[in-house]
């Protein structure tokens, strides 16, 4: 499976101390990966793509800049390069281990719309078999934007048409979309993936669940999902930081500075930049987080996968088996301890002194 990282700032960073310099970078979890999700696919080499919204308005007035190549992420000297020359205030980046569509670009996330960039890590169930019904639903104009032949990039157009039908248009080159439709585009899209697959794996009895961890930014509001098609098992991971800086302390050592309570910097990963325990919180399975004005909300996703019970653990089994928490018990220890409030339906605001031990 895929791994990605989004970084959302008061202040521009460099890319290289989110993608190079750190020795747990997302580009070195591409061939090291500690809690790996397949471990029947060693290694994050079937391309990788980064996208990061320019400083400049007119230069960013449609859409980020993106770049993306099929070749391993660790071994394309032109990313270095960039990545050393090149800040900005938001970035989504991903590395890939292909589970639908061939090597090629178009098949490399992040996937672009106007002002409007999208990530998957994870799969659609039984894709193929729901694929038709997905592509009916949407609308012709987004039908046609899909290039690849990935379920990523088609769970990118239902989001987009969901979107649209939430009365916002996505081919608005400034964004600035109010994150409330954001959020509810990305949840119908959850949902009709949901119950597609549900219908399509009724006849199956061990089909295995759908993996949607989705991210989705119009350059302003970032929402991300955490979620899976059951009520017992885990989710892939999902972790996120904040705090008044991301430093190196050492060579290729950082941690998240904490000099006030200031959220100046947030971060979002499929596996944490740092192993250092008070630096991440896991996002809690089966719910979406949202960043605006640098203020970050957990809201539950509540249907027939919801847990009621604050105190329900999941099944690592399912997880355990992928090679997803079994080398790291940081995401069950943190996701045990996860306050009620957000378990109980409701949102709250986290803040960077609300640390989870």
């Amino acid at each position: 499976m895929c791994r990605f990282l989004i970084f959302k700032g008061k202040e521009p960073t460099l890319l290289s101390h989110l993608l190079t310099r750190p020795a747990h970078s997302i580009i070195n979890q591409s061939f090291d990966s500690r809690l790996r999700l397949d471990r029947r696919r060693p290694m994050n080499g079937d391309g990788f793509g980064v996208a990061y919204y320019s400083l400049d308005e007119e230069l960013g007035l449609d859409g980020p800049c993106l770049y993306k190549a099929i070749t391993p992420a660790w071994n394309n000297q032109n990313l270095g390069t960039l990545a050393e020359k090149t800040k900005s205030d938001l970035v989504f980046a991903h590395v890939r281990a292909s589970t639908h569509g061939a090597l090629s670009e178009t098949n490399c996330h992040p996937f672009t719309y106007h002002s409007l960039c999208f990530m998957h890590n994870g799969g659609i169930s039984n894709f193929k078999r729901i694929k038709r019904k997905l592509l009916s639903h949407i609308e012709d104009e987004y039908l046609n934007f899909i290039q690849g032949s990935t379920d990523s990039e088609c769970a990118f157009a239902l989001f987009l048409d969901s979107l649209e039908k939430e009365g916002c248009n996505p081919r608005d080159k400034t964004g600035n979309f109010p994150h409330q439709a954001i959020r509810n585009a990305l949840l119908k899209t959850i949902g009709y993936i949901r119950d597609w697959t549900k219908e399509a794996n009724r006849d199956e009895e061990h089909a295995e669940p759908s993996l949607l961890n989705f991210a989705v930014t119009d350059g302003s509001t970032v929402v991300v999902s955490r979620y899976i098609t059951s009520k017992t098992d885990e989710a892939a991971s999902l972790h996120f930081s904040c705090g008044s800086s991301f430093v190196e302390s050492s060579p290729g050592e950082y941690r998240m500075e904490r000099l006030n309570r200031s959220q100046d910097v947030i971060m979002v990963a499929s596996e944490p930049l740092t192993f250092e325990r008070g630096d991440w919180i896991t996002v809690p399975t089966n719910s979406l987080l949202t960043i605006k004005r640098q203020t970050v909300l957990i809201h539950p996703i509540v249907d027939e996968y919801y847990q009621t019970d604050p105190l329900y653990l999941r099944s690592s089994k399912l997880a355990e088996s992928k090679g997803l928490i079994g080398s790291v018990p940081l995401a069950k220890a943190v996701e045990r301890n996860v306050p009620p409030l957000e378990r109980e339906g409701r949102s709250r605001p986290v803040s960077a002194t609300a640390r989870l031990s």
